[in-house]
């Protein structure tokens, strides 16, 4: 049995993460008290054993936190594949979706109750597998990022993201690359307010010879953990490419790139082409 312990700070997006995961068809439970893991395992294998299990486990079981790694120990004696999944964004984000939504934060008084609660969670993002910052993300796109990662089915999805490093880094990438070296679109007025799915923008960055090569080595270096990928068992790689504002240079690329590897999709890999800044204002 596979189960996915959810876990992160109140305000993170746990809870669309977990709705994610139950449109992908995984038994979920919120708030499950942490001694009765091994338990609900149990009786999920008795009525339908090959479900996947995800279980929401966070600050509001605050007396049963200490007991996380002994009941993890257990499972995986059990013989359960385990992987913890944890969700979280900065403070300064995390006190403005409390004032927008007016919500009470379960541990008390902000910005003193989100210091506490990281820390009581401590034990629990120490054993995470992967951790998803949403910070710079809304509900659609966390929602993809979930379905991305746990969506079932045969071979290898490989997700090629542009991003805006000005809006941050995607915590969930699992290789990054940064094209700020090459010449900018945005300089030209004609291409400013176009994207790098305009063909004038992409045949301005494939042009440019360092761009040909960059893409060369990003093609060679995935082309080369593809396999290895699939011998660990991995079901999803996140590669992401990024410019200054996400909309021009990062995004041509991902779309060539895309090119690149489209041959491959009928020997079980999966393309998918995610632009996470394109039409966001600056």
């Amino acid at each position: 049995m596979r189960l996915t312990i959810l876990s992160g700070v109140s305000g993170g997006g746990k809870s669309t993460a977990l709705r994610a995961l139950e449109d992908l068809g995984v038994f979920c439970v919120d708030n499950c008290p942490i001694p009765l893991l091994p338990e609900l395992v149990e009786l999920v294998k008795r009525s339908d054993e090959g479900r996947a299990v995800a279980v929401c486990v966070d600050a509001r079981d605050t007396e049963h936190l200490a007991s996380f790694d002994e009941a993890c120990a257990r499972l995986e004696r059990m013989g359960v594949t385990l992987e913890v999944l944890f969700v979280e964004a900065a403070n300064d984000v995390l006190v403005r979706r409390f004032a927008e939504t007016r919500r009470l934060h379960p541990m008390g008084e902000l910005p003193g109750a989100i210091d506490r609660e990281r820390e009581a969670l401590a034990p629990i993002r120490n054993r995470a597998s992967a951790t998803i910052d949403s910070s710079t993300l809304v509900g659609r796109q966390l929602r993809q990022l979930v379905r991305d990662r746990y969506a079932g089915g045969t071979g290898l999805r490989v997700v090629l993201q542009s991003f805006a490093y000005r809006r941050g880094v995607p915590s969930e990438a699992d290789m990054v690359f940064d094209c700020r070296f090459l010449a900018n679109p945005y300089e030209d007025p004609a291409l400013r307010p176009l994207s790098g799915l305009h063909e004038p923008v992409a045949r301005f960055v494939l042009e440019q010879a360092d761009a040909r090569t960059l893409l060369d080595h990003v093609e060679t270096l995935v082309r080369f953990v593809i396999p290895r990928m699939r011998a660990e068992g991995r079901s999803y790689l996140t590669v992401a490419l990024g410019c200054t504002g996400g909309q021009h240079r990062s995004v041509a690329l991902v779309e060539a790139l895309q090119q690149r590897l489209a041959p491959e999709r009928g020997a079980g890999l999966r393309v998918v082409v995610r632009h996470r800044d394109v039409g966001r204002s600056p």
